[in-house]
């Protein structure tokens, strides 16, 4: 399984990303998806997912402000970030997951960084 994100980069509070994370060595259409961030010294934390039907869910901290989609005939699942703001900034991973269990595999993420 490869996981390949991409889209980060440094902003200004209240400008937009758009991420992506590219999937290999599953059968994508089967498996939910996850977007993971961690800031420096803090633990990982899941922002949002969405279920192989495409029923999308979020935490609080971006609820309103993101979006999670998935293309599954490029097997890419997206997180639209919106009215970011320097809480924001973690590295960001994509993780898959089937059934109840997620998948080790998650890539290097992709740094976002939002100054104030």
């Amino acid at each position: 399984v490869q996981l390949q994100a991409s889209g980060g980069g440094l902003v200004q509070a209240g400008e937009s990303l758009r991420l992506s994370c590219a999937a290999s060595g599953i059968i994508f259409r089967k498996y939910s998806m996850g977007w993971f961030r961690q800031a420096p010294g803090k633990p990982r934390e899941l922002v949002a997912s969405i279920t192989s039907g495409g029923s999308p869910r979020y935490e609080d901290s971006v609820s309103g402000r993101s979006t999670i989609s998935r293309d599954n005939a490029k097997s890419t699942v997206y997180l639209q970030m919106n009215s970011l703001k320097p809480e924001d900034t973690a590295v960001y991973y994509c993780k898959a997951k089937y059934g109840n269990i997620w998948l080790d595999a998650e890539g290097q993420g992709t740094q976002v960084t939002v100054s104030s």
